[in-house]
């Protein structure tokens, strides 16, 4: 049975399916650690395992398999909810789902077999310091390469831990690379001063992350805001007997009696279906039922010919006070990539209207909310980059608008609301979404959800804004810090490298 064993986990010298499944699987357990089962002891064991196989690859080409197999598995996992999008109209799209996935998985994969090749190019006692600076530098790169995709990233499985308080510190890319160090320090050095070594950076982690935990909670701001949740399925979310009534559901929930009157209501993204333009009619009807307090909805709206996704801001009459155009815009989703040849052929976004892709605005920016401060807008898929966070006047909270009824009923809209807590934490600033199917949430600066509304079901949630806390080092400095400390570490590495060929 050993020797069974061992020939089964043996270095790998060539691809082959057999020597491909456990690397395919260390990458599904990995991807455990991901919300919704949040398992980070069980991903990181993923991520050990992989370092287990690495420090045992005969080369550097088996190295990058190794890096690619494990990458597969892990994206396949994690991600496995891209195929949604694709069945929400099954007879147009639903044949290109599970191309979706694969490409989508084996592509990012490709990333990670790059950073472990590499790394295996070092002599054997660097091997896992390079794959540690190496893969964290992969993932740094897989937040902006071809516009960027930083979904997943490792250091997220840290998220219902203590230790996502890092975030505030160093980002996304500090709970990657801390990571990756927990998982490998056993095999880069010897199993027990490794594994303490390992130990000692989760209890480093864990005890920051309880301090800043345990300080006192934010204080509130004294206002309240109500999210509205329509539930409008996307297959019928655009239909034409099914526009009045989703719009009347709207207008019932913001219209219905609370405890306090709310300083703010806010619609998730395309609530209406109407362009913004046109839609004076409808937007005095919201501003009546929201009894004059300031309205944020989601719209599509026309400028110079092209669309946009747009949030825009009610005064108390209903006329749109400010408006943001969403600027970060989903490849495939919201356009198409050379989409004005592949038009010719028929070939839309999945979210396109009128047979015509989306137009991206200027860039971040914030807007004003009367009584309620300055906030950051962003719309769905831009929350998951923390570059769109960075403006020159920091805001009072920000605000999200999503349709997560494109992500599907199981991981992704958690996923989603996982990275929206990052962000909060990151910034040290009260997070709050409205999504159409959920999850809507009001989220605090330590990046504690304090008041949610269920997956799938229309609802309205009246809860108190919170204050912000004093600006965190990643908001002043962003992800540079971690540039360094990569770069500083690389060059240590190469040093060392070169003085031992010598």
């Amino acid at each position: 049975m050993t020797g069974a064993l061992r020939r089964l986990f043996s270095s790998p010298t060539r691809p082959s399916l057999r020597k491909a499944l456990p690397f395919v699987a260390a990458g599904l357990i990995a991807a455990s650690g991901q919300a919704p089962l949040s398992l980070w002891w069980l991903g990181l064991a993923g991520f050990a395992l992989v370092f287990y196989f690495f420090t045992r690859a005969a080369s550097p080409g088996a190295a990058a398999w190794l890096g690619w197999c494990f990458g597969a598995g892990y994206f396949a996992g994690a991600l496995f909810w891209i195929v949604e999008p694709f069945l929400v109209d099954v007879a147009r799209h639903g044949w290109m789902a599970p191309f979706a996935l694969v490409f989508l998985s084996g592509g990012l994969a490709l990333i990670w077999a790059t950073a472990f090749g590499l790394a295996a190019r070092f002599s054997p006692g660097l091997r896992g310091l390079g794959l540690i600076v190496l893969w964290s530098a992969a993932e740094m790169l897989r937040a902006v390469l071809f516009t960027g995709f930083p979904w997943a990233l490792a250091g997220y499985i840290w998220t219902d831990h203590p230790i996502v308080q890092l975030a505030a510190l160093g980002g996304p890319h500090l709970l990657t690379f801390a990571t990756f160090a927990i998982a490998g320090l056993p095999f880069i050095l010897r199993p027990v001063p490794g594994g303490v070594a390992a130990l000692g950076v989760l209890a480093a982690g864990w005890v920051y992350g309880m301090a800043a935990l345990s300080d006192a909670p934010p204080a509130q701001t004294g206002k309240t805001v109500r999210l509205i949740q329509p539930n409008a399925a996307q297959n019928l979310k655009w239909k034409r007997d099914m526009v009045p009534v989703f719009l009347q559901r709207q207008l019932d929930l913001t219209a219905s009696p609370a405890e306090t009157a709310p300083d703010l209501v806010i619609w998730p993204e395309t609530a209406i279906a109407y362009r913004l333009s046109l839609a004076e009619p409808v937007l005095r009807e919201i501003s009546a039922a929201a009894k004059g307090v300031p309205v944020i909805l989601g719209a599509n709206d026309v400028i110079d010919e092209a669309f946009h996704n747009t949030l825009a801001v009610l005064d108390e009459g209903g006329a749109v006070q400010s408006a943001y155009h969403k600027h970060h815009l989903v490849p495939f989703g919201e356009y198409i990539p050379f989409g004005d040849f592949l038009r010719q052929f028929g070939i839309n976004g999945l979210a396109a209207r009128d047979g015509a892709g989306y137009a991206s605005g200027p860039g971040p920016r914030l807007i004003n909310i009367p009584g309620i401060g300055s906030a950051l807008p962003l719309i769905c898929y831009e929350v998951i980059f923390p570059r769109n966070f960075r403006t020159e006047t920091r805001p009072d909270l920000m605000i999200q608008i999503t349709n997560d009824a494109w992500f599907g009923n199981l991981s992704g809209p958690y996923q989603h609301l996982a990275q929206a807590r990052v962000r909060a934490v990151e910034q040290g600033l009260p997070l709050i979404r409205a999504a159409n199917t959920g999850v809507s949430a009001v989220i605090g600066p330590q990046g504690r959800v304090l008041a949610a509304t269920a997956l799938n079901e229309a609802a309205v949630l009246d809860a108190p804004v919170p204050a912000a806390l004093p600006a965190t080092p990643y908001a002043r400095f962003g992800d540079w810090p971690m540039r360094a400390l990569l770069l500083v570490l690389l060059v240590l590495a190469l040093t060392v490298r070169r003085g031992l060929r010598d």
